[in-house]
């Protein structure tokens, strides 16, 4: 994605920064965590390339919306009849005041707004937060995972606690995308975390690896709680469909249960392949579905 010519990576304060930006958030890539100061009146956003911020993803409009600064420095964010809309905050929007911290989306690209007093200071946290959150679904990432898989495992085996992770892969996703669109995809996989991480507890993980797959790493949790936990996700997920405007979506998962046990001392690698056998396992088993790793059971 490339943003409006002279945005600024994040240098140092004063060098044409301003009091307000623009900070991609989503979606991943190189670009990702790029700061748009916003020093002119008014900017066009949009899939042109000529536009004043130019988008270049297939689901923004050529011209796509319109930021515009009053004489008291405030913004508001105008939708220019998109196709596939502006939102703040996830609300579908014609024309708004932005405040900071405002998440902003032109199709399917997700911006922070940050303005203020201290905005260099925010946007250094909006980096860090980036390296350990997604940005589509706000849970933590991939990366976060791995470094408090290994962390956990290693407390589990020093106090002698068994440790369990609950692999989680929407069903058929591929369909929801190819029949309702990627916008209709993203607002699957947004459903999908606001109701899990609802039911996880503060000293748990929940995390998404990438695609439509996500984690929990569940501490001190046994096989028999992982799969009792992973049941109850299940059931919460097939209970109601997810909401798109006006699209009703209903959806399913898949779970794979795998436990490092008090007994056992495995390597994070090995964990995670064995959740992703029996992930695969409720996959081949018709989906909607839970299934443990015999693993833990037989080490070895």
């Amino acid at each position: 994605m490339i943003l409006a010519a002279g945005a600024d990576l994040g240098g140092s304060s004063g060098e044409g920064t301003g009091e307000t930006c623009l900070v991609l958030l989503y979606p991943a890539g190189p670009d990702i965590g790029r700061k748009t100061p916003l020093t002119e009146r008014q900017y066009v956003v949009g899939r042109e390339a000529t536009s004043d911020i130019p988008v270049l993803r297939n689901l923004v409009s050529r011209q796509h919306a319109r930021l515009s600064a009053d004489d008291a420095g405030s913004w508001s964010l105008e939708d220019l009849d998109s196709t596939n809309g502006t939102f703040v905050n996830e609300e579908r929007i014609t024309v708004r005041t932005l405040v900071d911290g405002d998440l902003v989306r032109f199709g399917d690209a997700i911006y922070k707004f940050l303005s203020g007093s201290n905005i260099e200071s925010a946007y250094h946290e909006e980096i860090y937060r980036l390296t350990i959150l997604d940005g589509l679904t706000g849970i933590h990432n991939k990366r976060y995972f791995r470094e408090f898989l290994e962390r956990e495992m290693a407390v589990a085996v020093r106090y002698g606690h068994p440790l369990t992770i609950v692999m989680i892969d929407v069903d058929h996703f591929k369909a929801v995308n190819d029949s309702k669109g990627h916008l209709a995809g993203d607002a699957v996989l947004k459903d999908l975390a606001n109701r899990i991480k609802g039911r996880v507890r503060r000293e748990d993980l929940f995390a998404r690896c990438g695609g439509e797959e996500f984690v929990c790493v569940l501490p001190s949790t046994g096989l028999r709680g992982g799969v009792v936990f992973a049941e109850a996700l299940r059931g919460l997920i097939a209970g109601r469909p997810a909401e798109f405007g006006t699209e009703v979506i209903p959806f399913t998962i898949s779970l794979g249960v795998a436990t490092m046990e008090i007994d056992q001392q495995v390597d994070a690698e090995t964990l995670v392949t064995w959740a992703d056998e029996a992930l695969y396992a409720a996959k081949h088993a018709g989906r909607n579905c839970v299934a443990p790793s015999l693993d833990a059971l037989s080490p070895e």
